[in-house]
């Protein structure tokens, strides 16, 4: 019985805030229905390749990322379909795995910097991108010229192959041009990732598109933000040069509530579903629950509880709407598991009264009008689980949208402990009079994500103008069954072999050319079994950073990735070589078995 009067004196004010909290979720899923899909005009792929390319520069914080930057920049460069463009990673002094593995990528692509701290790490990642801003201010001194555009990313990013074009076409007219960022589809079952991928599919389809429609601020998601070099000039000479505040734990958000205040025009891209592929920044978020609450306790931590010590509610009834939505996951995140509880409980009395032919007793424990309340607050919940599940069938399918009621139970306990993470944090620093510590989240780089997104041979081939198009479309129907188009150009006579390596090198980002014999361990070259050596004609060569360097004459596939990574622990890393080179380094220094 005890249960039941405790059911009854939860209920009324529960049911109250969430009617409150689905009113306003409702609102904004019925501007989205009624809203035009597109209010701007999506400009063709022959507009978007025949603008004129402004400088742009490309903003990438770092610290212990030398398992992922790697592969990251290497990745990116082969994928990104733009050519004015420049990388600046920004590293610690006292972080030295990451700062060889960004160099040595450096060193093979003059496109990509090194900007260091003045100063050891950790400190924030706002800390760092001013570090970086700095660095690129400096690096234009040197070079006299200016970049027009600033695009900030992190080290697991996947960068979209248009992305630089669309921010390049979009900056003309916006001072902020946000790119949608999307998780990486995982199986429906992984609920931690999968409520990641629900509740992006849902911002960016329906929340965000409605707060830009309705006057609101645009927050920046940390990563595919681009921002107009006048915009970010003026934001600095209003900080005495500093760009990002160091001791902001959401920086994105800060930057988009302080740029919008400055009257500064923001754009959120959208996606484009009549394109081919939607267009977005992709990566992996944490797939571990512990992961989830480190992450999203930062997240509710800068946008919550510091943004509203910071900004407070004087921004204008508008945006002091947007703010209230932002912060009101500080109540309704605590209470969401409690609701869940309640919702179970009640229903299973009520199943067991029904079956017993017996009065459900806690309909006499609250006022008559409750019911219409429960009514009103189950039906705004199941039309919110409707539209998320619309968003993300949209992104991710349809078999993995029928998974939303059960990842959506999840991401209620995930929130409501990353929440009382965040109070503790924001009180704790408070008591002890000092800054809210950056909690930086493990990152892996989807490689096997960015292999299927590479160019095709040919197109690189001609962009290299290696080959004419008509060289290629004359090949392609000629190619016989089991000869590959890069062997078939060269029996042909079209290419060298030098060529289609540099091409491949291009394709796939792998850095191409025999290592120097000074780098070469013999030791590290047994680490292989004999047999794995020859079926995939790989080299191992060195084994640095948490990373096992291999020579291979053969473009890596995830069949080669997967098997030889079954063989060690460590990252393998490849480096590209002619057949002519393999063979030579396999006659030094394998054995004869092997070779």
């Amino acid at each position: 019985m005890w249960l039941d009067y405790g059911f009854a004196a939860a209920a009324i004010p529960l049911a109250i805030w969430l009617l409150i909290s689905g009113l306003d979720d409702l609102a904004v899923g019925l501007v989205w229905l009624a809203a035009p899909r597109r209010r701007f005009p999506w400009p063709r792929d022959s507009d978007l390749e025949e603008a004129p390319e402004r400088p742009i520069a490309i903003l990438v914080p770092l610290w212990h990322e030398h398992r992922v930057i790697g592969s990251m920049l290497e990745g990116n460069l082969a994928l990104v379909a733009y050519r004015n463009y420049d990388i600046f990673v920004g590293v610690y002094p006292n972080d030295e795995p990451t700062v060889r593995a960004v160099a040595e990528v450096a060193q093979r692509h003059p496109r990509v910097h090194l900007a260091f701290c003045p100063h050891d790490g950790p400190t924030s990642k706002a800390d760092c991108l001013n570090a970086i801003w700095r660095d690129m201010k400096a690096f234009e001194a040197r070079h006299r010229m200016r970049f027009e555009v600033v695009v900030t990313h992190d080290a697991e990013d996947l960068i979209d192959r248009q992305s630089l074009r669309a921010i390049n076409w979009f900056s003309r007219d916006y001072d902020t041009v946000q790119v949608p960022v999307l998780p990486l589809p995982t199986p429906p079952l992984e609920l931690t990732h999968g409520l990641y991928c629900d509740e992006f599919a849902e911002f960016q389809c329906k929340d965000l598109p409605v707060r830009v429609l309705l006057g609101g601020f645009l927050p920046g998601s940390g990563v595919g933000t681009a921002f107009g070099r006048e915009a970010l000039e003026r934001l600095a000479a209003s900080r005495e040069g500093m760009l990002f505040d160091p001791e902001c734990l959401t920086e994105d958000y800060d930057m988009g509530l302080r740029l919008h205040a400055m009257g500064c025009r923001q754009l959120f891209i959208g996606f484009n579903f009549e394109a081919a592929g939607l267009m977005a920044t992709r990566e992996y978020f944490p797939r571990t629950f512990r992961a989830a609450v480190r992450q999203r306790s930062r997240w509710v931590a800068g946008i919550a509880l510091q943004g509203w010590a910071r900004h407070g509610w004087r921004r204008g009834w508008r945006q002091v709407y947007w703010l209230w939505r932002d912060r009101k996951g500080l109540v309704g995140n605590l209470l969401s598991p409690v609701a869940n509880l309640l919702f179970f409980y009640g229903g299973a009395t009520w199943l067991a009264c029904c079956l017993k032919r017996e009065p459900w007793p806690l309909a006499g424990l609250t006022p008559g009008w409750m019911a219409h309340c429960y009514l009103a607050t189950l039906s705004i919940s199941a039309a919110q689980i409707a539209m998320r599940m619309v968003a993300s069938g949209r992104i991710y399918g349809t078999r993995f949208a029928l998974g939303v009621p059960l990842r959506s139970l999840w991401c209620n306990l995930v929130n409501c402990a990353a929440t009382a993470e965040s109070l503790r944090q924001f009180f704790e620093a408070r008591l002890k009079r000092g800054a809210l510590a950056w909690r930086k989240t493990e990152h892996a780089y989807p490689a096997h994500y960015a292999r299927d997104q590479r160019p095709r041979l040919g197109e690189v081939l001609v962009n290299m103008r290696c080959v004419a198009t008509s060289d290629i479309e004359a090949a392609l129907p000629l190619v016989p069954p089991g000869l590959r188009l890069g062997e078939y150009l060269i029996q042909s006579k079209k290419i060298s072999e030098e060529r289609l390596y540099r091409a491949l090198s291009v394709q796939t980002g792998i850095p191409l050319g025999a290592p120097r014999a000074a780098e070469v361990d013999r030791l590290t070259t047994r680490v292989l079994p004999a047999e794995a050596v020859r079926r995939w004609k790989v080299l191992p060569y060195r084994v640095e950073v948490g990373h096992l360097d291999v020579v291979t004459a053969e473009v890596p596939t995830a069949a080669m990735d997967e098997e030889l990574a079954g063989f060690s622990g460590l990252q393998i890393r490849y480096r590209l070589v002619r057949p002519g080179e393999f063979e030579r380094l396999a006659g030094q220094y394998l054995p004869v078995s092997a070779a």
